[in-house]
């Protein structure tokens, strides 16, 4: 307890000294996207408040093939947090003391990186807390590795300028060098990139699509049906398969889930669901942000597939996510 209670009294100097941490040079914080290091008791980890913490946290991504977790998780002990794990860009420290906390720090062992600590007096205040800020814990992580893939990607970004659909849309996106085009009408972009590392080698593709379309009178009657009916008839006429008769649809067997959200300050809504090419084998998950352009009567559509046979993808959904939430309407 006096370890957590030493963590958090610093946690709160260093809040209030932005200025003094400026003449520290930190280190590179290490770790993956959706990975995260939870520093608690193991008391605690196998109590519970442990049950709790890998529930919420090792919730499973919507629209993926296989079942993936939210975040990959390691657990270690307060006594085993030091200078090597400290550097871990993303930690959750959950501990007793006799003062509750819900403090979020950033940057302070290294960079980038994102701490959030929690305390209460006993089990079952611990517990409670966690549940209070279980959903503002998993979404300050995620922002936090969005923004780091966005930051990435901006320091190899394309020239999104020299696109005619993008051009005619009015859109600006963060999108990596290594995306190819396939096709660019003025009125479909669609970039792909090759997944160049492990098993997907030369066979795996990540795809980015964007188009804009008009607004149906219906489209609020029933969000997620007209979002599948767009992609459906975008799919026909665009995305061909191997062979005649095949092209890309939405898969049947499973249906997508959408949300409300915000891009560029926009309605917007987020889908995830599985696509297929019709008649044929291929398969995969997608992400689509489709933003409501009332000013100019028209949906903005961004959508990010991956193919990538045998292995997870999680991260390569991420990835597409980052992108697409990157997008600014001029």
């Amino acid at each position: 307890m006096k370890k957590g209670l030493t963590i958090l009294a610093v946690l709160l100097y260093l809040t209030s000294c932005k200025d003094a941490k400026d003449t520290f040079v930190l280190s590179s914080s290490v770790g993956k996207s959706n990975q995260l290091l939870v520093v608690t008791e193991a008391s605690d980890w196998n109590s519970e408040v442990g049950e709790n913490l890998r529930t919420f946290l090792g919730k499973l991504v919507i629209g993926l093939p296989q079942p993936e977790t939210t975040f990959n998780v390691t657990q270690i002990a307060p006594k085993g947090f030091g200078s090597m794990m400290n550097k871990y860009r993303n930690i959750l420290i959950v501990q007793k003391a006799e003062k509750e906390s819900f403090v979020v720090k950033n940057d302070f062992y290294a960079r980038p990186q994102t701490i959030i600590y929690v305390t209460a007096k006993d089990k079952e205040a611990l517990n409670a807390k966690l549940k209070k800020h279980k959903k503002e814990i998993v979404r300050i992580f995620r922002d936090s590795d969005i923004k780091q893939v966005q930051e990435r990607f901006n320091n190899k970004r394309l020239d999104d300028s020299k696109y005619k659909t993008l051009e005619k849309i009015g859109l600006s996106i963060t999108i990596p060098s290594d995306y190819r085009t396939v096709d660019d009408t003025g009125d479909f972009l669609w970039l792909r990139q090759r997944l160049m590392s492990g098993i997907t080698q030369g066979d795996g593709v990540s795809n980015i699509l964007v188009y804009s379309v008009p607004i149906a009178e219906e489209f609020d009657l029933d969000v997620n049906n007209n979002i599948i009916v767009n992609r459906n008839v975008i799919g026909e006429k665009y995305i061909p398969g191997s062979k005649e008769g095949m092209f890309m649809i939405t898969e049947a067997a499973f249906v997508p889930q959408t949300k409300e959200t915000v891009i560029n300050g926009k309605q917007a809504f987020e889908t995830r669901g599985k696509w297929e090419v019709k008649n044929d084998f291929m398969a995969g998950p997608f992400i689509n942000y489709t933003v409501v352009d009332k000013k100019n009567n028209r949906l903005i559509v961004f959508e990010g597939f991956t193919y990538a046979p045998s292995v997870n993808k999680r991260d390569f959904i991420f990835e597409l996510e980052a992108i697409g939430k990157s997008m600014k309407i001029k």
